[in-house]
């Protein structure tokens, strides 16, 4: 297996504020143990050398030889001849993302249950299928049927498009990496909200692409709500000065803050855009689990009505894998036919098209949206308030602030300790990912996110073992679990 290699510098960027109350070596090896387990730093990557990293942090050589040498000994360094140290992942394959043990709650997965009808209307899709059987089953597309349900879905909330305007994809993130391949050149820049949804940020990164952050805020002043949500003077000059070729937005229910984007907001952020050129995609994979927002909101694609110019410059990307299951793998692109037609041009080189049964089951779900997503309202209704009430009960100098919708909650920990919170929660049997997962260069060492799509009971079980996990977050060494958490 071919070795990646991260630099000094490169390094230094991903361990952010990594000094804690404990031994240099000690806080050192912790913090790269976890971007290993969080992934930032890929198995098999080789470090830079000891004399390299102790010359970037301003260390003692034997300071950095102890950390190296502290994880060799737990199994997340393995020396080479001729390669220096390269990163492992004890009890894992190198690639293979590592499977918690009975008992451990992963609540590094922001994802639902699956509908408790869900078995029943495969049944059903199963009697659907054998009229299809007549082809190859290879559908780069998207059975004419699902393509002709989404459509209606958008033209119900007051997008209208044609089946011809969409692509089935198999899931919301191969989307993105399509997209993002076929739009994206090496070296192009790209708009990204930070904090961003981790695997999107990597998908736009292996296009080529270079990363341009512009800051979405959880929290503010209750008086002037305007402090909260999208940096619009930042996001508006970002696109003049740094004209990306692409811009990825998750206006509704933004993951991992929650926060939603002004109506007004986006027909500036529209226009601003078409006028330098750049495609926007935005994420609504969670754009519709609303729980008590006020007001009604459009599909973002549909205020470029009041932003002239700009319908070939917005791309949308749905799936069910919040709202039904994430074992469904369907997704969608909504986006004017020419890019469609490329999209689809290109696909085949990466997969030969979306399973035929699984499109025929989502077919059936679509036309029964609305019952659905008011099946959805009420558990995350009641898993919000509970994790609210709970935080704010046993951990009263941490803050969670109030969304009203989606899924989770970007909790201010007023310390930048969240990667040794999640270390210790691992101790405890909970996964959570540390707040740099869904940054660049180490940011958001301040925050953690906590999913509330899961049972009174799981948040209950998880708000227990965060609070042994903070009682005891500068002990040293801390005990590892050695599995491997992802992020959804």
């Amino acid at each position: 297996m071919s070795e990646s290699s991260v630099s000094a510098r490169a390094l230094e960027n991903l361990l952010g504020d990594w000094r804690t109350g404990a031994s240099a070596y000690a806080a050192l090896a912790d913090r790269i143990r976890l971007l290993a387990l969080d992934g930032r730093i890929p198995s098999d990557s080789r470090l830079p050398a000891e004399r390299d990293i102790s010359a970037r942090l301003g260390l003692s050589r034997t300071t950095v030889t102890a950390a190296y040498r502290q994880l060799r000994d737990t199994g997340y360094l393995r020396s080479l001849r001729g390669s220096g140290s390269v990163v492992t992942l004890p009890g894992a394959a190198p690639t293979l993302e590592a499977v918690p043990q009975a008992g451990v709650l992963d609540f590094s997965k922001a994802t639902m249950p699956a509908l408790p009808w869900l078995a029943d209307v495969a049944t059903l899709a199963a009697a659907d299928l054998p009229r299809h059987l007549g082809g190859s089953g290879f559908d780069p597309i998207g059975i004419p049927e699902l393509r002709t349900a989404i459509a209606e879905r958008y033209a119900a909330r007051g997008l209208p498009t044609g089946p011809e305007q969409i692509m089935v994809t198999s899931g919301a993130q191969h989307a993105i990496a399509l997209i993002a391949r076929v739009l994206l050149g090496r070296g192009d820049r790209a708009l990204v909200e930070m904090p961003t949804y981790p695997h999107a940020a990597t998908a736009l990164r292996a296009a080529g692409a270079r990363l341009v952050p512009v800051s979405v805020s959880a929290t503010g002043p209750a008086e002037d709500p305007e402090t909260r949500g999208w940096d619009e003077t930042a996001l508006i000059q970002t696109l003049q000065r740094s004209n990306p070729t692409l811009g990825y937005l998750m206006p509704d229910f933004h993951n991992p803050t929650g926060q939603t984007m002004p109506e007004n907001q986006r027909e500036r952020v529209l226009a601003a855009a078409a006028r330098q050129g750049t495609v926007l995609i935005a994420d609504e994979t969670i754009g519709e689990l609303d729980i008590d927002r006020p007001g009604t909101f459009l599909p973002f694609a549909a205020y470029a009505a009041q932003a002239p110019g700009t319908g070939g410059a917005m791309v949308s990307i749905g799936s069910v894998g919040k709202t039904v299951w994430g074992g469904l793998r369907i997704g969608w692109i909504r986006a004017d036919r020419g890019l469609i037609r490329k999209l689809v041009a290109a696909r085949s080189a990466g997969d030969l098209g979306t399973p035929i049964l699984e499109q025929l089951i989502v077919t059936r779900l679509l036309a029964d949206m609305p019952t659905i997503l008011e099946h959805r309202r009420e558990q995350l209704r009641a898993g919000r308030n509970h994790l609210e009430a709970s935080i704010a009960a046993r951990f009263p100098d941490w803050q969670i602030p109030h969304v009203d919708g989606g899924i989770t909650a970007w909790v201010n920990l007023g310390a930048p300790v969240s990667s040794q919170l999640a270390l210790a929660a691992r101790a405890q049997g909970v996964l959570i990912p540390a707040g740099p997962r869904f940054g660049i260069d180490g940011a958001f060492e301040r925050f953690v996110r906590l999913p509330f799509s899961y049972s009174p009971a799981e948040i209950d079980r998880a708000v227990d073992a965060l609070e042994q996990a903070w009682a005891t977050l500068l002990r040293h060494p801390l005990q590892d679990t050695g599995y491997l958490a992802d992020v959804v």
